[in-house]
Order: C-alpha cells, then sequence, then structure tokens
C-alpha cells in the first residue's frame, strides 16, 4: 500500500483536507498528488496505486484560467470509477508554493511549471550555458514562487575553473546556498538529498543540456531520465525531458523534473524583484532622498555605487529592465482580463436575448 507523506503529504494538507471534506462531504474521494499530466489528463497516486485521472465535467464548467487546472504536484481529491484503475478529479487542494512563467513567444498567458515545491534547484553547468541574467530571472520566479531557491552548478568534472563560476552565482544569489555538482563522479549529489530527506518537493529548473536529467537519475540512484549529450559546438544542450514528472526518491524526498527552457519571462513578480535583487535594493534605501529616482539626484547610492564599482553596471541594467518588462506585463494583463470580462458579458446578453425565459 502507497503511503502518502513519502510523496509530500503533511500536516498543511491534511488541514485542507479535512476543511475540503467538511465543506463539501467528499465521501467517494481520496486524497491524492498529481505526478503527470498530459493534455488534460492527470496520473494520480493515491494510497490505493496509481490512476489515469480526469477532471469532472462540473470542475472544467468552474475553471477559469490555468492555475484553476491540475498541475504537476497538485493534491487533489479524486473518485475512483467503479472496476477501473481510473479516476475523476473533483477539487484541487490549497497550494503551498506555485511556480510558473510567461509562456514562450507573444501570447500573455501563465504557464505552470510546478506547484506545492518546497524547493526550487535552479540549475547552470558551469560552461558556455552559464547566464548570469538567467539566473536572476530565474531567482526572482522561485522568490515570488513561495519556495526557496538553491543554485546547483553541473558538470564540475570537466570545468577548469569552478571557483569562478561558484563566486559568480554567489555574488547574485545573495544568501542562497550554491552547490558545485557532479553527475558523473557524484560529487556534492549527497548535499542535495540531505536537503529532501525530511520529505521535501523540489523542482529542476534550466535550461537544455544543464544536466537536469543526469542530475535526477544522480539523486534517485536510477536511470530513471533518458539523457543526451550537449553539442559539442556551442556547448548548448538537446531538449531531452518533454514533459514535467514527479518521482519519488528512494533516500526520503520528492523531484520534478522539467523540460529545458530556453526562453524564461516573468509572470507578475514584481513584489519578488526586490527580493532576488537586494544589492540593488540596499543601495536604494541608502539614497539621501526617499523618492531619488537614481539620475542626477545628489546623495544618490546607486549612482555613487555605479561610479565606484561596487554595483556593477549590467547588473543594475538588468534590474531596470526586468523593472521594465513586469510593468509592461501588467499593463498587458489587465486589458487582456478587461477583454475577457466584456466578452464574458457580451456572451451572456447574447444569450438572454435567445432565452428571455433565463431572466425570470
Amino acid at each position: 500500500m502507497t503511503k502518502l507523506n513519502e510523496y509530500g503529504w503533511n500536516t498543511f494538507h491534511e488541514a485542507n483536507w479535512e476543511e475540503l471534506n467538511d465543506r463539501f462531504k467528499m465521501k467517494k474521494c481520496v486524497p491524492a498528488r498529481v505526478t503527470l499530466e498530459h493534455k488534460r489528463m492527470y496520473r494520480v497516486i493515491t494510497e490505493e496505486g496509481e490512476w489515469l485521472s480526469v477532471c469532472s465535467g462540473a470542475f472544467q464548467y468552474d475553471a477559469v484560467e490555468r492555475r484553476d487546472f491540475p498541475a504537476v504536484g497538485d493534491w487533489v481529491a479524486v473518485e475512483k470509477m467503479p472496476g477501473e484503475e481510473r479516476g475523476i478529479i473533483h477539487a484541487i487542494l490549497p497550494r503551498n508554493s506555485l511556480f510558473s512563467r510567461k509562456v514562450a513567444g507573444e501570447a500573455i498567458a501563465e504557464q505552470i511549471i510546478a506547484v506545492n515545491v518546497d524547493i526550487v534547484f535552479l540549475v547552470m553547468s558551469m560552461n558556455q550555458d552559464f547566464n548570469a541574467r538567467r539566473l536572476e530571472r530565474y531567482l526572482v520566479a522561485a522568490y515570488d514562487s513561495g519556495a526557496n531557491p538553491v543554485v546547483i552548478l553541473t558538470k564540475k568534472d570537466v570545468c577548469d575553473n569552478p571557483t569562478y563560476y561558484i563566486e559568480e552565482a554567489r555574488n547574485i544569489a545573495f544568501g542562497v546556498d550554491v552547490f558545485a555538482v557532479s553527475n558523473v563522479t557524484g560529487e556534492g549529489i549527497e548535499q542535495l538529498t540531505d536537503l529532501l530527506k525530511d520529505r521535501k518537493t523540489a523542482a529542476l529548473l534550466g535550461s537544455s543540456g544543464v544536466g537536469k536529467s543526469s542530475l535526477t537519475n544522480a539523486i534517485c540512484g536510477d536511470e530513471m531520465m533518458v539523457v543526451q549529450d550537449i553539442r559539442g559546438d556551442d556547448d548548448k544542450g538537446r531538449h531531452t525531458t518533454t514533459h514535467r514528472e514527479l518521482v519519488k526518491i528512494p533516500t526520503g524526498g520528492v523531484l520534478i523534473d522539467t523540460p529545458g527552457m530556453r526562453e524564461f519571462q516573468l509572470w507578475e513578480n514584481s513584489e519578488s524583484l526586490d527580493s532576488g535583487f537586494k544589492d540593488v535594493e540596499a543601495f536604494a534605501d541608502a539614497c539621501k532622498f526617499n523618492d531619488c529616482q537614481h539620475g542626477n539626484e545628489p546623495g544618490c547610492a546607486i549612482q555613487e555605487a555605479l561610479a565606484t564599482g561596487t554595483l556593477a553596471a549590467d547588473r543594475y541594467a538588468s534590474y531596470l529592465k526586468l523593472q521594465k518588462e513586469l510593468a509592461f506585463l501588467e499593463r498587458k494583463i489587465d486589458r487582456a482580463a478587461q477583454s475577457a470580462e466584456r466578452n464574458k458579458w457580451k456572451k451572456v446578453t447574447k444569450s438572454m436575448r435567445k432565452n428571455p425565459s433565463k431572466k425570470k
């Protein structure tokens, strides 16, 4: 019999389950965790085993946006279909974290990466893939999710100067643990498994070819994920993981592997920008005037830090760029929401005209 606590079930989820049952009296349902998602079909793990499940009609009718549907890592209330290893999902339990990004391209929509995650492993390799600006984005998104970020630098066994990359990461991820590991020799892997022993859930985030699937295999001690070599000409990786999947770690804990992402645009993370740029915020707080615009005002600590080199110009430029990006996204989302609301009421009005009896 499967023990749910091996998949991250804890007192937080237990309390939410009891409240959900008190409100909706779902006696036929049992708690389950989503381990895989594929075109609105879900593989869930219950105490009775794994079931392939779909959302009920009422559930789908009430859902408005992407986060209203289950995602990998969710705890759900599922009812087993009589005589089958299949289920119907009736509700999602409240989440304790949600990691997402804007979908790639021009569309203004959210893509959920993982939910109910305690730790986000931000993975970069110690070669040409290492990108300081991308790491800044990862950190902001991680802080916004409610999970704790941990930076993992892979391919230590083939790196001539690991210290350089470690220091670069620490200069960006203030106060965040940075681990240099090798999936080949196993160096640093035990430190990562130790972080998950208390039935914690971690998600892996990084671009293609940084070694996420190999890292999953190293942590799990088995060839669970197919891996491919990186391209020799530019150190860029090939896509290996094509879906998000939750796996249980033999030593304790749960890991969610995710597809590689070349592009990572933030999604409504304005409040967490400060957490990802603590150094910039510290300089801003030291300005002489509270309303300093960090231009030519006297006593501007940011301009002084830029002049002395205490604050790197490219890091400050990245901070300003992300500020503008988030402000633009916020305006676009507001307009999209207003348009959706107008269209909704247009449909309601049109329906009323066709069916006058519904007005009564």
